[in-house]
């Protein structure tokens, strides 16, 4: 059984542990290790290994940056099957869906790789006589990370990298339910030459959150998670003068027009609402199906149900592994007995779902409930298991008051042939993004990620330039120079005049 222990200062934690937390296979149920939990002591040692970082990564040349950067990603490419299979073994998702998220977190990675072109600031000459202004970005100091159980690496490099390319010093605190692929990465880095000190991870609860949140040597902090968390960080860390991005959760809806392609639609939805277990942020929980699409659709989307092939994401063949933890898919379950009991139609119910795996993981087979109204719990909560609900409208305009009186606004999509109705839709909804004939709009690398409403607290989205954009500050510089005619030596011939 393994311990998982910080790394604070580029090696693992030797100091004395007061409490620690489990690490669980969700496959077997078995547990896999222990994992050490901060107190004050461990998260000042990590600040102060950050903050004694700083000054020499904040001074070292950009073309130093982005060697360790490239030599960063090299080794993440090279290694990415190592990385997946960890995330496998601690979150559940299939190794397929863990080796997409390794490559997603390789974009964020190569968007940060051009930091030499992405610090270049602005010039203004001459803007009075001899007088030039121009602006530069200088990083913040010491940042903190929070992040998710549903994705131990991709969310980890979302804002790691970029912090780290702008001259900050980054202190990471992964989640305790999963937290080895955040070692293995800090571990990565370390092998590509990142001077120690400049990324420490710190593992632990609430303790070690609110710790870097107090932190006065913090200056920022990056937070993924629950709406009614990211609500608190963002709350506490501004009330402690940090500057704070805080992503929260999601109800995201799809909504399915009259002249779509219901087999696309019906792929989509699957894919999108059972993918990863529905254990993440932009999954497609809640089907809007306009009139008079829903009997068909919800026919295809259960038909495709049927053959989802449910067990350990170790096994060929397997295309969706358990929830988290068990207390995590008994919580979900709890959901699925909620829905009957306020009356919706259970279309498909996952809890007798043939698995491939050992009865004692943490399964939950995928549900579909059709006939959902806004007033029941599986419509207006963020279930965060694979829950699917359809919502039946008459018509395109009931669709969008839908989607746009929901409190949420991270993710939606919209299935159709019609351009006018897609670029209508993109135009109307309150939504931070958005997918045509896409169910999981999730922005490429050199974009930016990030919801609206009670999606984001804070006004910059991750990585891609907003990235850029948290993690420096501009400072602006106004100089003038004498102009070498006043004075001095003249070698040239002399005049009579």
């Amino acid at each position: 059984m393994s311990r998982i222990t910080h790394w604070i200062n580029g090696k693992p934690w030797d100091g004395v542990v007061d409490r620690t937390g489990e690490v669980f296979d969700p496959a077997t149920g078995a547990l896999s290790g222990t994992v050490d939990f901060a107190g004050q002591s461990e998260v000042d040692a990590a600040v102060a290994a950050a903050a004694t970082a700083f000054p020499a990564w904040r001074d070292a040349s950009l073309a130093k940056r982005s060697n360790v950067l490239f030599k960063f990603r090299e080794l993440l490419a090279a290694r990415r099957g190592e990385l997946a299979a960890i995330v496998t073994a601690e979150h559940g998702k299939v190794l397929d869906d863990a080796g997409g998220e390794v490559q997603r977190a390789l974009e964020a990675v190569e968007f940060a790789c051009g930091i030499p072109h992405l610090l270049k600031g602005g010039f203004s000459e001459n803007v009075s006589t001899r007088v030039d202004v121009y602006s530069i970005q200088q990083p913040l100091g010491v940042v903190g990370v929070i992040s998710p159980f549903n994705f131990p690496a991709m969310v980890p490099l979302w804002f790691v990298p970029n912090a780290i390319a702008c001259g900050n010093t980054v202190v990471l605190k992964p989640s305790e339910k999963d937290p080895s692929a955040s070692v293995f990465i800090a571990e990565l880095w370390a092998e590509a030459g990142l001077p120690d000190g400049v990324l420490n991870v710190l593992h632990g609860d609430k303790v070690a959150v609110d710790g870097l949140l107090e932190h006065p040597t913090v200056k920022a902090i990056s937070f993924v998670g629950s709406t009614p968390i990211a609500r608190y960080v963002y709350e506490t860390g501004t009330r402690h003068g940090k500057r704070v991005q805080a992503l929260g959760g999601a109800k995201n809806h799809m909504v399915v027009l009259p002249d779509a392609d219901l087999d696309l639609a019906a792929d989509a939805a699957v894919s999108a609402g059972f993918g990863s277990a529905g254990e993440r942020c932009m999954a497609i929980s809640v089907v809007v199906a306009v009139d008079p699409v829903g009997d068909d659709l919800v026919a295809k989307i259960a038909d495709r149900m049927a053959g989802l092939h449910i067990g350990d994401g170790r096994r060929t063949g397997c295309e969706m592994g358990p929830l988290v933890t068990r207390a995590h898919r008994d919580r979900v379950e709890s959901y699925v007995d909620a829905g009957v009991e306020s009356g919706a139609t259970l279309a498909v119910d996952g809890r007798g779902h043939p698995v491939d795996g050992a009865a004692e993981g943490f399964w939950l087979g995928p549900t579909l409930f059709d006939n959902v109204t806004t007033g029941m719990s599986v419509y207006t909560d963020e279930i965060f298991g694979p829950v699917l609900s359809v919502v039946r409208v008459p018509s395109y305009d009931a669709a969008m008051d839908l989607v746009n009186g929901n409190p949420y606004g991270n993710g939606t999509a919209i299935f159709t042939n019609d351009g006018g109705a897609a670029r209508r839709f993109q135009n109307e909804v309150e939504v931070g993004m958005v997918g045509v004939n896409v169910p999981i709009p999730v922005p490429v690398g050199y974009y930016s990620f990030g919801g609206w409403k009670d999606s984001l607290f804070g006004d910059t989205h991750a990585y891609g330039p907003h990235g850029i954009h948290f993690f420096t500050r501009s400072k602006v510089v106004t100089n003038r120079w004498l102009d070498p005619s006043h004075g001095g030596v003249n070698l040239g011939f002399p005049r009579n005049v």
